[in-house]
């Protein structure tokens, strides 16, 4: 179980510092440990999590919301809130926009941090997406642009050209 530990660790470090191949690497020797030996919940939670943050980066974005919802759904879980995030970006980079609005209104009844300044962030670049209004995507780039929401804002200039080629489609 420590070796598995080490090499999610490992896995965080060097997506830190951008090299992409050892996170990879790194994750995959920490998800074939727990193969042979007993893993507790919170420790596949978070190698889950790992999971959909570099499915993510690389832009598999069903791929990454499978995992962050098997992270959210594991018991006693402190990174859910993370989780949720990025069900929240996958939702909007999979050009479904009108599902972040339904999932903050589900989660409302059960959560009490939906109204973070986070949230609020993800639902007005949904809803500037789904309005296919660049201008509305722009104020709420600047508006949120205070570091609160670090996940969308390393995914802005994809979450722009989205609304750009529909328009230009449309057009």
């Amino acid at each position: 179980m420590i070796l598995t530990d080490v090499h999610l660790l490992e896995s965080r470090v060097y997506r830190g510092i951008g090299n992409f191949t050892k996170t990879k690497a790194a994750l995959t020797s920490a998800r074939t440990t727990p193969s042979s030996i007993y893993c507790p919940p919170h420790l596949q939670a978070a190698l889950d999590l790992q999971s959909g943050v570099l499915h993510a980066e690389d832009k598999n974005y069903s791929t990454a919301y499978s995992y962050s919802f098997k992270n959210m759904t594991a018991q006693d879980n402190p990174s859910a809130l993370t989780a949720l995030k990025y069900i929240l970006l996958c939702k909007v980079m999979l050009n479904l926009p009108e599902d972040v609005t339904l999932l903050l209104l589900y989660l409302l009844i059960s959560l009490k941090y939906v109204q973070l300044r986070e949230f609020e962030c993800v639902r007005a670049i949904a809803i500037a997406q789904r309005n296919r209004d660049l201008a509305e995507f722009e104020k709420d780039s600047r508006d949120y642009k205070d570091g609160q929401f670090f996940i969308i804002r390393s995914h802005l200039a994809a979450l722009y050209d989205i609304p750009l080629q529909q328009n230009l489609l449309r057009g």
